[in-house]
């Protein structure tokens, strides 16, 4: 540990974040941005419904306008699996693109920085599961988010579905933050209502897992409460009317904060078992994360009540005589859990199709990963299936 004079103890922490283009028209600089980065030919990663919605043919034009060639892969499912990843990497190789470009939501993203990875340090995706088992650097890439809640264009996060495994891998490593990162809030008036919800609350739980990480910092802490005000101020605005610009502009905000907080100071307990559902059921990440998120605070209430009371205070305005009252701890919970159902969120974890004979394997399988060694409190096999139980 260093010391400051006066014998101040320093905590030595790194802080990284790409390059950030943030604005309405972000997208037009995606052609500057890959050429500067280095590129020559582009793999662009996407998926149908981007291409459907038309965002696809703009980046196109873009890159056309700066002379870069491209090759278009969008064999991607909303869970991107191994084996999607094994056909971009084929791709990808074959193509000889020298960079990549990711258009969409988490799953374009995410599948982008797995083919980045195998295409330079090869190997199966399974031998980067964890932190820090990259070695090679990867080949440029930019980032543009179609949604506001995965935060993966400025993480250091790939999650990808093991299909044999049935469970999401983590896949933890600074080389995996991308070169730059351009977001157009524009691009969220072609999600639905639904899509809004979810990956919102996804963002949420990105804000408040990270705020309350054993890794957070003074400025990861920054990120996350700015995250948290931006959401509870937003989404429900952003969900009931999709051509709300103001509030698209803000989730937009909130889930970069978000994304950035996470990134820098990991997440938790519920993360770490929303992995093992999304990866069994092919669910909605943000959906499952709605769903737990309650059931997680409860669980980390007696060791989080301060930042709890910081969240609630993001939330509400705190009257005089509820200040004197000291404790908002448990309205931060009931804040979340009033949101979800607000906004049309899954009640439980039956409704999305679970079933408890899957709980027990499902808690084991969390223990794993990487997620749950940040969580504030330590959780056992038992503790997670008790969450899991509160949940169903």
């Amino acid at each position: 540990m260093n010391l400051l004079p006066g014998g101040c103890p320093v905590n030595i922490r790194k802080f990284v974040t790409p390059e950030i283009i943030f604005g309405q028209g972000a997208l037009s600089q995606i052609g500057e941005s890959a050429a500067r980065s280095g590129a020559s030919k582009v793999f662009v990663v996407t998926d149908q419904g981007i291409i459907e919605a038309g965002w696809v043919d703009r980046a196109l034009y873009y890159l056309r306008n700066a002379g870069l060639e491209y090759e278009i892969f969008s064999s991607i499912t909303s869970n991107p699996k191994d084996l999607e990843v094994a056909e971009g990497v084929a791709h990808y190789l074959r193509s000889r693109c020298d960079a990549l470009v990711a258009v969409g939501g988490g799953s374009p993203a995410d599948s982008a920085k797995a083919i980045a990875t195998l295409a330079t340090n090869g190997g199966e995706l399974q031998d980067y599961e964890g932190v820090n088992k990259i070695r090679h650097p990867l080949p440029p890439m930019v980032i543009v988010p179609s949604t506001a809640g995965t935060g993966s264009e400025v993480s250091q996060f790939a999650i990808i579905v093991d299909h044999q495994r049935r469970l999401k891998m983590s896949i933890i490593s600074k080389s995996l933050i991308p070169d730059i990162a351009i977001i157009d809030p524009e691009l969220l008036n072609t999600k639905s209502p639904r899509l809004a919800a979810a990956t919102g609350m996804d963002a949420l739980s990105h804000a408040i897992e990270s705020y309350v990480s054993l890794a957070a910092t003074p400025l990861t802490d920054i990120h996350a409460l700015s995250a948290i005000r931006l959401i509870f101020g937003n989404l429900k605005r952003s969900v009931f009317d999709r051509q709300d610009a103001g509030a698209n502009h803000n989730m937009a905000m909130a889930s970069l904060n978000a994304g950035i907080a996470f990134s820098n100071a990991i997440l938790g307990a519920g993360h770490a078992m929303t992995h093992q559902i999304d990866g069994l059921l092919d669910t909605h990440h943000g959906e499952t994360n709605a769903t737990l998120l309650p059931h997680v605070m409860e669980f980390n209430l007696p060791v989080c009540r301060q930042k709890f009371d910081q969240i609630a205070r993001q939330i509400d305005e705190i009257s005089h005589e509820q200040e004197r009252k000291g404790d908002f701890s448990e309205r931060a919970i009931e804040a979340v859990s009033s949101l979800a159902m607000e906004i049309g969120m899954r009640k439980s974890l039956a409704d999305v199709g679970l079933k408890k004979e899957s709980i027990k394997t499902l808690s084991q399988n969390a223990l794993n990963d990487a997620c749950l060694v940040t969580n504030p409190r330590d959780a056992s096999a038992e503790d997670i299936e008790k969450m899991f139980l509160k949940a169903f």
